[in-house]
């Protein structure tokens, strides 16, 4: 079983930067393709981005791409979720999310077993 722990939420300015991490435990993880959706009260979740384990391959929703970074480290379990250039409409509550790999990275809930608590973003105007 996999357990996935997010951190780094808070409370900036429109423009301001923040970095999330993810840590995860069990066996699997580090095969994993990992990945972070957002969601707002009354709406479905949506995709942010995704990395998988190997070959260096990310996947971004247009709505961040250019000013968000997904990172991983597996020898620690971890994977990072770099925002830059926030805006309000980025507030959300984060998910860190994790499931096996498939030939692309998923947009799709349905493409991941395995979902963190959320940490909550605000971004003020």
């Amino acid at each position: 079983q996999v357990q996935l722990v997010e951190s780094g939420g808070g409370l900036v300015q429109a423009g301001d930067s923040l970095a999330l991490s993810c840590a995860g435990s069990g066996r699997t993880f580090s095969s994993y393709t990992m990945g972070w959706f957002r969601q707002v009260p009354g709406k479905e979740r949506e995709f942010v981005a995704g990395i998988k384990w190997s070959g260096g391959v990310t996947g971004y929703a247009d709505s961040v791409k250019g000013r968000f970074a997904i990172s991983r480290d597996n020898a620690r379990n971890t994977v990072y979720l770099i925002m830059n250039s926030l805006k309000p409409e980025d507030t959300a509550v984060y998910y860190c999310v994790s499931g096996p790999e498939d030939w692309d990275i998923s947009t799709s809930v349905r493409g991941y077993m395995y979902w963190g608590k959320g940490t909550q973003v605000t971004v003020s105007s």
